[in-house]
């Protein structure tokens, strides 16, 4: 499957994504519920789906059962409309899609995981035996369709392609062969980063939480339908032309290695996102620097996980 966090009636909702419809997850399992004459539905489709895809991880097993029985219920045959006229589906292009887990917990993203962008950083970040690791604010996450925001303050606006890890049950201490079992699911992730505020010290929280600067999504896809995260193909577009271009293979520590890392001195929860690393070909250190300006889009693009899209729009006054 892949879940998305949509905007349903002006509220957040959870999705199923299945050809070019959305299944309103709640909806379409209440429907289900009332429809077999089971008691209680609303309460239960509710307690059971959750309006975010973190909230449905967390529910485990017995969620993504439901979600399950929810699609198979919405796209079995014409339907009348569920429970209050509301639709069980939408059609995808119409939704306006949030960060697939809104509000994370925590999210981590790992710096200089990339032979090849260690190397075009010329030692730039030096070397460590540990992953390097920094904390983004939830409020910097922005969705697949909303803009990216380019702060009035820097013109070093910075783009970074990565695989996001959203786990899927709690875990700490987890050893490395057992660590892929935390994963629910992947997803795309641009971490756009304001280059000079980064570089005001070796602490590189100011450059990574400018407002809307995080791109996550359009979804995510279930673990167990995704593809080896060893082996995925990932491409960086601005506008028509390819800017990064690379295989999670060439990571310098792979999922279960950051997994385990960081787990040995936090836990992981569901719905948390570890934003694994860019390869070679950011901004900053092509000749001449090339930064991003209004009016550009960036795709990220993983191969079996999905599309992330973002135009580049200015900050705009408070």
């Amino acid at each position: 499957m892949r879940l998305v966090t949509f905007r349903e009636h002006g509220a957040a909702a959870c999705g199923a994504v299945e050809g070019d419809r959305v299944v309103s997850l709640a909806h379409a399992y209440r429907d289900r519920l009332e429809r077999r004459g089971e008691g209680r539905a609303a309460e239960r489709a509710a307690a059971l789906l959750p309006p975010s895809v973190g909230g449905l991880l967390e529910g485990g097993a017995a969620a993504l059962d439901a979600a399950r029985q929810a699609v198979d219920h919405a796209l079995a045959g014409p339907q009348a409309p569920g429970p209050a006229g509301q639709p069980l589906t939408h059609l995808l292009a119409d939704v306006a899609l949030l960060p697939p887990v809104p509000r994370p917990a925590r999210i981590i993203c790992v710096g200089v995981n990339y032979h090849d962008h260690a190397q075009e950083a010329k030692g730039a970040f030096g070397t460590a035996p540990y992953p390097v690791l920094f904390t983004r604010f939830a409020s910097t996450l922005v969705g697949h369709g909303q803009p990216i925001r380019k702060p009035q303050v820097s013109d070093e606006l910075d783009w970074e392609g990565e695989l996001a890890v959203v786990i899927g049950r709690w875990g700490y201490r987890v050893a490395r062969a057992e660590a892929l079992a935390l994963v629910g699911g992947y997803s795309c992730f641009n971490d756009a980063t304001v280059r000079d505020f980064q570089r005001h010290s070796s602490q590189w929280t100011p450059g990574k939480n400018f407002p809307a600067t995080g791109g996550f999504g359009p979804w995510v896809v279930l673990a167990g339908a995704a593809p080896d995260p060893g082996a995925l193909e990932l491409t960086v577009t601005v506008g028509r032309e390819r800017m990064q271009h690379a295989s999670t293979r060439d990571m310098t520590f792979d999922v279960p290695r950051l997994l385990e890392y960081i787990t040995s001195f936090t836990p992981l929860e569901p719905g948390d996102v570890i934003a694994t690393g860019t390869p070679s070909g950011v901004g900053a250190f092509r000749t001449p620097p090339r930064f991003l300006v209004p009016g550009e889009r960036v795709t990220v693009e993983i191969a079996g996980v999905g599309r992330l899209e973002n135009e580049v729009a200015a900050e705009v006054d408070a």
